[in-house]
C-alpha cells in the first residue's frame, strides 16, 4: 500500500485557540512583526521550530515518573550515559540543559587560553571554525568568543531548486584550500551539521563525513558533529546512499560518529525531549576542561542542569528515534507537504529535507528586494492569514553589515516550516498548504519590512520590525 500512516496512536490532546484575521493583524503588530514575540496561545499551528516541541511517548512519560533526582550519581544519568555511548560511541558524555549550552562550553574552551590562575581568557581572534553550515546559536557562540564561523557547503546546497541527494555536504576541496590558507593551527575544530539545518534540513552523506574526517586527521584538526538530527540523517543515508540500504539505523549511526572526535547534541530534536542535550568527546584533557566549565555554569557532571526525569526521557527518546518505521513516516510526512506545494508552484528547497519545508522566499516574493527581507514578510503573512507561526532563515538571521552599515545578505532568503515530531495530523498539514496557496494568489500585494531595533547577536529572536 502507498498510504503512509502515523506509526503511533494519540493518547492525549491539547486544545488550540482560533482567532480571526483582524485579531491576528493586531497581535503581530503588537509583537513588532516578530513571530518570537507572539504569545503561543495566539498561534493556531506552530511551525516556528521542531526544538523541544515534540510530543513525548507514553514510555517517555513513564520514564520521567521513575526519574532519579539525586544530585550526584543519579541512576537516570547512568541510563542516559549508557544509551548515548551505544549510539554515539564517545568515551565521555557531559549532559547540558540544551544544545547551545554544549556549544558554549566547547567554544569557550577552544577559543580561550588558560591563565596562571586556571581561568579561561578569551583569545578567539584569528581562530576559525569551518562547517558545512553553522546554524544560529552555533555561529553566535563562536563569534561571541571572538572566533569566525566559516560555511563551506557545496555549491549545490545554495541552489534551492536543484535536486541533489546530499545537499548538506561540505565542499572538501574548499575545506582543504581553507586550511592551507589560514593554517591548521588556527582551526581548533572542524564541525559538520547533520542534517544541515541552515541549508534546508538537507542530509550529509557517509562518504562526505568520511572524507571530511580524513582531511581533518591529515591536518591534525579535531572533527566534531552537530548531531541534532542524526537519526533523520542516518535514514537519508539508508535510502539514498549505495551500500547502506540493508543496514540498521543504529549501525549507520555508529559508523557516522566513528569518524568524529566528538559531538554536540540538542536532545530537543531527535530525542523527542522538551529540554536537554549533551557534549560528547574522546579527548581526556578536553573532557576535564569542559567538565570544569559545566560545573561552574550548568551543574554537577551527572546532571548538567537537567532534572533526572529529563535525562530519563532523553534516554528513552534516543531509543525510540532509531525506529525505522517512525523515520519512514517522518520523512514522508514532510514530503507530503512538499508535494502539495510543488503541485501549486510554490518554490521551496528541493528535495524536501527531514524536519521542515524551507520556502524560497526570494523566488516566492520577487517584488521584495533582499534589503526589505522577503522571508520576514512571508512569515508575517503566514501568521496574519492562517495563524501559522514560522521563522525566517535568511538575511534577518544570517545577514551582516559592512563597515558602512550596508546589509551583506545571507546566501538564501528562506522561511522554515519546522514540523514538530508526533504533534500535527495530516489535516493540519493540508491546512498549511491551503494557506500558502491563498497567499500565492495575492503575493504581489505583500509589503517588505524594515528592522527598527536589533541586538548584536541572534537578532532574529528579539528584533523589532515594521512594514514598509
Amino acid at each position: 500500500m502507498k498510504t503512509i500512516i502515523e506509526p503511533f496512536r494519540i493518547k492525549s490532546v491539547e486544545a488550540v485557540k482560533t482567532t480571526t484575521v483582524e485579531q491576528r493583524e493586531e497581535i503581530i503588530k503588537k509583537a513588532h512583526y516578530n513571530p518570537f514575540l507572539i504569545p503561543a496561545e495566539d498561534v493556531l499551528i506552530d511551525l516556528l521550530t521542531d526544538s523541544g516541541t515534540s510530543a513525548m511517548s507514553s514510555k517517555q512519560w513513564a520514564a520521567m515518573m521513575d526519574g532519579d533526582e539525586s544530585y550526584a550519581g543519579s541512576k537516570s544519568y547512568f541510563k542516559f550515559e549508557e544509551v548515548t555511548k551505544k549510539i554515539f560511541g564517545f568515551k565521555h558524555c557531559i549532559p547540558v540543559h540544551q544544545g547551545r549550552a554544549a556549544e558554549r562550553i566547547l567554544f569557550t574552551f577552544l577559543l580561550s587560553d588558560v591563565d596562571k590562575d586556571g581561568r579561561f581568557v578569551n583569545s578567539g581572534k584569528g581562530k576559525y571554525i569551518p562547517s558545512n553550515n553553522h546554524f544560529d546559536t552555533t555561529r553566535a557562540n563562536i563569534e561571541f568568543n571572538g572566533g569566525e564561523a566559516v560555511d563551506l557547503v557545496i555549491e549545490e546546497g545554495k541552489q534551492p531548486g536543484l535536486i541533489h541527494p546530499f545537499k548538506g555536504n561540505m565542499d572538501t576541496k574548499k575545506l582543504r584550500a581553507f586550511i592551507e590558507k589560514v593554517g591548521a593551527k588556527n582551526i581548533p575544530v572542524c564541525m559538520h551539521t547533520i542534517t544541515n539545518n541552515a541549508g534546508g534540513g538537507q542530509p550529509v552523506s557517509m562518504e562526505n563525513i568520511r572524507e571530511v574526517s580524513k582531511i581533518c586527521k591529515e591536518y591534525k584538526i579535531p572533527f566534531f558533529i552537530d548531531a541534532c538530527r542524526f537519526a533523520e540523517n542516518a535514514y537519508f543515508i539508508k535510502i539514498r546512499e549505495k551500500g547502506y540500504e540493508n543496514k540498521e539505523i543504529l549501525e549507520i549511526c555508529n559508523e557516522m560518529f566513528s569518524y568524529a572526535d566528538g559531538c554536540t547534541m540538542s536532545a530537543k530534536k531527535d530525542a523527542f525531549a522538551n529540554i536537554g542535550g549533551f557534549l560528547s568527546m574522546n579527548n581526556e584533557d578536553w573532557y576535564q576542561n569542559c567538565k570544569n566549565l559545566l560545573i561552574i555554569t550548568e551543574g554537577y557532571e551527572t546532571y548538567g542542569g537537567l532534572a533526572g526525569r529529563d535525562m530519563a526521557a532523553i534516554a528513552q527518546g534516543l531509543e525510540e528515534i532509531l525506529d525505522e518505521s517512525y523515520l519512514h513516516y517522518r520523512i514522508h510526512s514532510s514530503k507530503y507537504l512538499g508535494d502539495k506545494l510543488e503541485a501549486n508552484g510554490i518554490p521551496f528547497i528541493k528535495p524536501v529535507g527531514g524536519h521542515a519545508i524551507y520556502l524560497d522566499a526570494k523566488s516566492f516574493l520577487p517584488n521584495i528586494p533582499v534589503e526589505q527581507y522577503p522571508g520576514q514578510a512571508l512569515v508575517i503573512e503566514l501568521y496574519k492569514l492562517g495563524g501559522i507561526r514560522a521563522v525566517e532563515i535568511g538575511s534577518v538571521m544570517f545577514g551582516k553589515y559592512d563597515e558602512k552599515g550596508k546589509l551583506i545578505p545571507g546566501d538564501m532568503e528562506l522561511v522554515r516550516l519546522a514540523i514538530p515530531r508526533r504533534v500535527y495530523t495530516q489535516s493540519h498539514i493540508d491546512y498549511v498548504a491551503e494557506v500558502l496557496i491563498e497567499i500565492s494568489k495575492k503575493k504581489d500585494k505583500i509589503r517588505g519590512v524594515k528592522i527598527v531595533e536589533e541586538p548584536k547577536f541572534l537578532k532574529h529572536f528579539t528584533a523589532k520590525f515594521d512594514l514598509i
